[in-house]
């Protein structure tokens, strides 16, 4: 076919690679504009951009698809399909509808829970067994399209990062597989009796209130890791907590109770495995106590 691809970051590569791969003609990449970034605040081109290019494909950086300019060229590709994955962009009604076949969409859930922008994330914290990738036609409502395909995953005590790295690999074969079957495949319909939303990512939802379950604290971190991070405040020092296990223990919430630097909950207790040090690497517990001893009976706030 004659593809568009649209899409920003990592979770977007393996996709477009995939596509390349299955022998699709990709006409054009759209991907958000160079940020700035790093110390020096220099001008760095998206992942799915720095891709593109290796790849010998022409990309576009418009600032928005609203724009009459950007719109005009986008139809003036006369393409298939547009893929769309993870772009960063809200599509007008005239860029979905443009291809003579639609655009078709990579969601990190099982629709139609988790419509929106944090379905990783979201999932994990509200105790989920399971989620996936959802191959869907897109339409103007917030991921509320007819889906294709289905792909899922257990969750069990997979982080954000984890489950971010498997989901984007499972996304780039299901719509392989979707594009390669269109004649076959017949869209379902969401059930909106089951809808759910993933609200964006609110950076003070990383603080840990101590006197939560642990069960509750144990999927905040991993909801958050490797960002922003599940973090803690110890001596004055923010620490961020990537991986935690729970454990069977009691005391007053936030205090340190042994050794291994266990942490009472309000129910029950934690006991990290990997934190970070602002500005340092992420350590294990043990080399991490190596560093910067955490007492018995010290207080987390």
């Amino acid at each position: 076919m004659r593809l568009i691809f649209m899409g920003t970051p990592d979770f977007a590569v393996p996709t477009l690679c995939a596509l390349v791969e299955a022998g699709h003609n990709i006409c054009a990449v759209y991907s958000q504009p160079p940020a700035r970034a790093g110390r020096g605040k220099q001008l760095r081109p998206s992942p799915v951009y720095a891709k593109a290019e290796e790849l010998g494909l022409e990309v576009r950086t418009p600032e928005s698809m609203r724009d009459p300019q950007a719109r005009a060229e986008f139809l003036a590709v006369e393409a298939d399909a547009a893929v769309v994955v993870a772009y960063g962009q809200i599509l007008p009604k005239e860029i979905i509808n443009g291809p003579r076949l639609g655009c078709f969409n990579v969601h990190g859930s099982l629709l139609p829970r988790w419509r929106g922008a944090a379905p990783i994330q979201r999932s994990i914290l509200a105790g989920d067994a399971e989620t996936g990738i959802t191959i869907m036609q897109m339409e103007t409502g917030l991921d509320t399209g007819p889906m294709l395909l289905k792909g899922s995953t257990p969750i069990d005590s997979k982080t954000a990062g984890d489950l971010h790295d498997e989901l984007m690999a499972i996304g780039a074969r299901l719509m392989v597989e979707a594009l390669a079957n269109l004649d076959t495949i017949s869209p379902q319909e969401q059930d909106d009796a089951f809808v759910t939303y993933a609200a964006k990512i609110d950076k003070a939802e990383a603080a840990i209130d101590w006197s939560k379950p642990a069960e509750e604290i144990e999927r905040q971190v991993r909801a958050f890791s490797p960002f922003p991070g599940a973090w803690f405040m110890l001596d004055g020092e923010r620490i961020k907590l990537l991986r935690a296990e729970v454990v069977e223990a009691a005391g007053k919430a936030g205090t340190v109770l042994d050794e291994r630097m266990t942490i009472a909950c309000g129910d029950g207790a934690i006991r990290p495995l990997e934190l970070q040090r602002a500005g340092k690497p992420a350590l294990s517990v043990e080399d991490y106590l190596r560093g910067r001893p955490a007492p018995v009976g010290s207080a987390l706030t």
